[in-house]
């Protein structure tokens, strides 16, 4: 006997009123993406309940792919069989065997045919012996069991459920808008990407280009990036910006201690121009408060009046360290550390401002037409797109650093 379906369970989702059939559909629709390499597979929904029909595939690979997907709370392996004692004694220890490394279970039914001759009080201790004969140095426990497995008795079958493995929560990407990340290659700005997609935002991405103080390995690594972001929703977007002409043009005319800022400020200019015109409703950003030069609070009050755009920042009120453990868990870590500098390591000023003022910043860019730096930056921009099951090139820079 094998598991021929996974059954996963919504979390915040099941809150929703009038528009969860909605964010379902949607749910669903992520998850025919996600798992379109998996041919055989096929998705089922019922009230309340959606179910992954395995079909002959893998799954463990198939639970793996589903537990990167938002909206989803947790997910169990499951087995539908006949209405039989004998496969229902199978199935739970099928399921009990499933949960590596337990000690302790507890079973559950539910018999909602009352047409089935076992009463559930009754089938607890009839499922729950056939495995403490079958195992060794295995208990019951109702209070705090290791794994519980789940039997249900419906009229068209009887389901059998495994332990729980937990979803990535949130809610399916595409549900809550659209916004332009501005992702830079450092490990901020993807775990931003990350946090703005769990709450089912999709997501395009920005990155500014200095060419030839950046490499295109530089570039490369952001291409990587945004292919892992990917893994969690689907294709994304990076628009490409070439920004050398803004960035030569800033340190030949500003002053050194608000170039920084004034960096910031064509960046978001420039990002509205884009979001505006994709139909994006926002910009994300990687900021966390204090950490930087520019990210005081004086900082972003001086960069956010250049939009009117909301600025979303995920990790505002988070310390490095837990920023670091998000990335590594999510796989964007090792990639962010390639030693490939992004264009804000361009001409840094050696004591940048950390209480810049509006006024100051507007006094001297008043100075200055950057007008036609940024029409030139935005007509020479260009777009990548990239999707989970896309090569990228990452193997090949690896390779190529070990040279």
């Amino acid at each position: 006997m094998k598991f021929d379906r996974i059954m996963i369970r919504y979390g915040e989702m099941a809150l929703k009123g009038k528009n969860r059939r909605a964010f379902e559909q949607k749910l669903q629709s992520n998850i025919a993406i996600k798992l379109k390499k998996y041919s055989n597979t096929t998705i089922q929904k019922t009230q309340g309940r959606m179910y992954v029909l395995l079909n002959g595939e893998d799954p463990h690979q198939v639970m793996k792919e589903c537990q990167e997907i938002f909206g989803i709370h947790s997910l169990s392996f499951a087995v539908k069989i006949e209405k039989d004692e004998e496969e229902m004694k199978g199935a739970a220890l099928l399921a009990f065997q499933d949960a590596k490394g337990a000690r302790t279970f507890k079973i559950s039914s539910k018999r909602t045919d009352k047409t089935f001759p076992i009463p559930s009080q009754e089938m607890n201790p009839l499922l729950g012996g056939h495995i403490l004969r079958h195992t060794e140095g295995v208990t019951v426990d109702v209070h705090n069991p290791d794994v519980e497995i789940k039997v249900e008795v419906r009229h068209e079958g009887c389901y059998v459920t495994a332990q729980d493995y937990p979803g990535a929560g949130g809610l399916p990407v595409g549900t809550t808008g659209k916004s332009l990340l501005m992702l830079s290659g450092g490990i901020d700005s993807p775990v931003a990407g990350y946090l703005t997609m769990k709450r089912g935002v999709e997501i395009e991405a920005i990155h500014f280009h200095s060419p030839p103080y950046t490499s295109e390995r530089a570039k490369q690594k952001v291409i990587d990036l945004a292919q892992e972001l990917s893994k969690f929703g689907s294709k994304v977007k990076i628009h490409v910006i070439p920004f050398t002409g803004v960035q030569q043009t800033i340190h030949r005319e500003m002053p050194e201690g608000y170039s920084m800022t004034i960096m910031r400020r064509m960046m978001m200019r420039i990002s509205e121009r884009i979001a505006e015109r994709n139909g994006l409703l926002s910009i994300t950003t990687g900021e966390s408060l204090g950490q930087v030069a520019s990210q005081t609070m004086e900082s972003m009050n001086t960069i956010n009046e250049v939009t009117n755009y909301p600025i979303i920042r995920p990790l505002v009120s988070m310390d490095k360290i837990e920023i670091i453990d998000i990335s590594r868990t999510i796989g964007t870590y090792d990639i962010s550390i390639r030693p490939f500098e992004d264009c804000c390591t361009v001409f840094v000023p050696k004591s940048p401002k950390t209480k810049p003022t509006r006024e100051k910043a507007n006094y001297y860019e008043s100075n200055v037409d950057f007008n036609g730096d940024i029409e030139k930056a935005l007509q020479e921009s260009y777009i990548i797109e990239v999707s989970p099951d896309e090569h990228t090139g990452q193997e090949e820079d690896d390779f190529d650093d070990l040279l």
